[in-house]
C-alpha cells in the first residue's frame, strides 16, 4: 500500500483526468433508474460487457418492476442465464423488484440506507446509482479503484470503505462527482492486475507505484 498523496499531486492527477475526459461515464446499458439499479445488481462478480449483453433484450420487454415482475423470475433468468450467479441474482431482482412496487409505488429511493435495504443491493451498487442517476458525490468503491488506489496513493485503504473514504476525504470538491468514473476507467483500462500499462500512463510522474513497468 502506497503513502496518502498530497493534496496538490492529487489535483494535478484528477485535472489531467478531467482534461482527457471532461464526463466521463459509466459503461452499463440502462434507460432510467431501475434499469440502471438492475444492471448495476447484476454486475457484481460479472462484467459491463456480459450484463449490456444480457439487458438488450430484457430492458426494451423489463423496464419497470411491475413489468418485472410480469416476466417473473423464470422469464427473467432465461435473459440473464450467461452471467455469474444469475440465479441468485434473478431472485434478487424480483424480490427488490416487489419491493418497489409495495412500498415505494414503483420508483427507485435516492437515499443510500433504502437502496440497500433491497435484496441484492449493498454499498457500492446503490453509490453507483446514487451518483450516474441523481448525480450525488458517492464513491464506489470496485476491485479496480481499491487497487489504484493503493498502487498509487490516490486513495489508499485496507478495505473498501476505507478506500471510499480517503477519495471523500483527499479528492477537491470539484472532482468528486466524476472521481469513482475516471478512477475505475483508470483501473480497467491503464493500471491493469497483472500487466499496468506505466509506460503510456498520463499519471506515470505523479504516481506513488515502485514496480512501474515500462
Amino acid at each position: 500500500m502506497a503513502a496518502q498523496l498530497d493534496y496538490h499531486t492529487i489535483r494535478d492527477i484528477f485535472e489531467r483526468f478531467q482534461a482527457v475526459q471532461p464526463e466521463p461515464k459509466g459503461e452499463l446499458e440502462h434507460v432510467n433508474a431501475y434499469t440502471l439499479l438492475v444492471a448495476v445488481a447484476l454486475s457484481a462478480q460479472a462484467t459491463d460487457v456480459g450484463v449490456n449483453r444480457a439487458t438488450r433484450s430484457l430492458f426494451p420487454i423489463a423496464d419497470t418492476p411491475q413489468k418485472m415482475l410480469e416476466l417473473g423470475e423464470e422469464g427473467l433468468i432465461e435473459h440473464i442465464k450467461t452471467i455469474g450467479l444469475y440465479r441468485n441474482k434473478a431472485r434478487n431482482v424480483i424480490k427488490l423488484s416487489r419491493i418497489l412496487v409495495e412500498s415505494y409505488g414503483g420508483a427507485v429511493p435516492s437515499s443510500r440506507a433504502a437502496l440497500e435495504s433491497l435484496p441484492g443491493v449493498g454499498r457500492k451498487t446503490a453509490n453507483v446509482v446514487l451518483n450516474m442517476w441523481w448525480r450525488m458525490p458517492a464513491q464506489a468503491v470496485d476491485t479496480h479503484i481499491f487497487r489504484l488506489g493503493n498502487r498509487s496513493g490516490i486513495c489508499p485503504g485496507r478495505d473498501a470503505l476505507a478506500v471510499e473514504r480517503a477519495i471523500e476525504d483527499n479528492v477537491p470538491a470539484e472532482f468528486q462527482l466524476h472521481a469513482h468514473h475516471w478512477l475505475i476507467l483508470h483501473g480497467r483500462y491503464v493500471c491493469k492486475a497483472r500487466k499496468p500499462a506505466c509506460a503510456t500512463c498520463l499519471i506515470r510522474d505523479l504516481c506513488a507505484f515502485e514496480e512501474k513497468t515500462g
